[in-house]
């Protein structure tokens, strides 16, 4: 229970996946688009894990009054997975980074609130949002009934990034891109072309300046022209 909602669970810190945050995705083809992040969550935090299961069984317990009819099914269908075991649409195990997690996915249509654990008031950067970081996520549980299917989904809240960690799935953050580079050094103005005469015209030429002294008049001789006066 978390702000007296019996659904609502705010985890403890858990490793982030499969991070839509930013945008959102369709899980399939010709699907509806949400956002949504995997969630890794040690198993060591067992507070985490029993406030899990008690929203779990809350949300089971209501529905059972509007969604299905009094009945629990027998083998409710919950959102929540053993990281240590295999996936449960394909038998495939779970990744490395899996081991020793509970593994659940939380998702919603409405783009949820992410926000740095030094300014809780700020949405962070997008590229400061990446699979792989650590934080901690508000999620609430609720009862479904499609197509003779039933069980408890897991709904997104907002999430509070607590520390930056290794990038999932190919992904980096722009400090780990870019760790040990400096400033870029100034780029040096690229040299002046010479004037190329255009085609037909003589290039102009160059003179020296004449550097003569004024004439005093004293030997009759004009210094320019060399004739007497």
């Amino acid at each position: 229970m978390y702000q007296n909602n019996p659904t609502k669970v705010l985890t403890g810190e858990c490793r982030l996946s499969y991070c839509n945050l930013n945008a959102p995705r369709a899980a399939q083809q010709g699907g509806e688009a949400k956002y949504s992040v995997t969630l890794l969550i040690p198993k060591t935090d067992t507070a985490t894990k029993a406030d899990i299961d008690a929203a779990i069984n809350a949300a089971a317990n209501d529905a059972m009054t509007k969604l299905w009819n009094g009945v629990r099914p027998p083998q409710l269908k919950v959102p929540i997975y053993d990281g240590d075991g295999v996936r449960p649409n394909s038998g495939v195990p779970f990744g490395d980074e899996c081991k020793g997690h509970w593994v659940m996915t939380a998702g919603t249509k409405n783009k949820p609130q992410v926000v740095g654990i030094d300014n809780i008031n700020c949405e962070l950067a997008p590229s400061d949002v990446y699979s792989g970081m650590y934080g901690r996520v508000t999620i609430n549980f609720y009862g479904y009934s499609n197509s003779g299917n039933r069980g408890v989904g897991c709904g997104l809240g907002n999430v509070l990034k607590t520390r930056d960690g290794e990038p999932l799935a190919g992904g980096a953050s722009a400090a780990a891109d870019f760790a040990g580079i400096g400033a870029s050094p100034v780029a040096q103005a690229p040299a002046q072309p010479q004037a190329v005469p255009q085609y037909g015209a003589a290039p102009a030429q160059q003179y020296a300046p004449m550097n003569t002294a004024p004439w005093t008049g004293g030997n009759g001789i004009n210094p320019i022209t060399g004739q007497p006066m």
